[in-house]
């Protein structure tokens, strides 16, 4: 009788071990499916032709679209918008990639005003698109780590949107 008490013992810490380990691995998978429903780009894909580099990037749920990419050395996440005038960093980013603050300057944002610093972004990529010298802001109001990437870079390429899909074009120079 007291060899069935610790079997059942054993079964119960397994059985514990087991759930343990399912709510473990639907959680990490969930989080991982979270975050590509966030952002769908993760490694944009290059395309080279003849004067050109193109990247394709899918929208997000909310439409939005969202890339990993480098600014310098450092990967970064990209949110795109075409309304933003400038590239806009959080205050820690900028800090952590050590970017000088700049003359000041008052931003207009959704949330009202504030200050924040210009700074120039010694080079920026997306997927094989490469930009240097980007003119961008310092914005001690913004939250998290995703980068705004405003009409500062976006001029600096061709792009249409289609269906869901935004093509960034870059031409090389002669």
């Amino acid at each position: 009788m007291n060899d069935a008490v610790p079997g059942k013992r054993i079964g119960k810490i397994m059985m514990f071990l087991a759930w343990g380990a399912g709510i473990l691995l639907a959680t990490r998978y969930f989080g991982a499916w979270e975050t590509r429903q966030h952002n769908p780009n993760p490694q944009p894909q290059s395309t080279r032709g003849d004067g050109y580099v193109e990247v394709r990037l899918v929208g997000n749920r909310a439409g939005h679209y969202v890339v990993d990419g480098r600014i310098g050395s450092e990967a970064v996440t990209f949110m795109l918008d075409t309304g933003a005038t400038q590239v806009a960093l959080p205050q820690r980013l900028a800090d952590r990639l050590g970017l000088p603050r700049g003359l000041p300057v008052t931003l207009d944002t959704a949330n009202g005003r504030s200050q924040g610093w210009r700074t120039r972004l010694p080079s920026l990529q997306l997927g094989d698109i490469r930009l240097t010298d980007v003119p961008a802001l310092i914005a001690p109001g913004m939250e998290g780590d995703e980068v705004l990437l405003g009409m500062s870079a976006l001029r600096q390429l061709d792009f249409t949107q289609q269906d869901g899909t935004l093509v960034l074009r870059q031409r090389s120079t002669p």
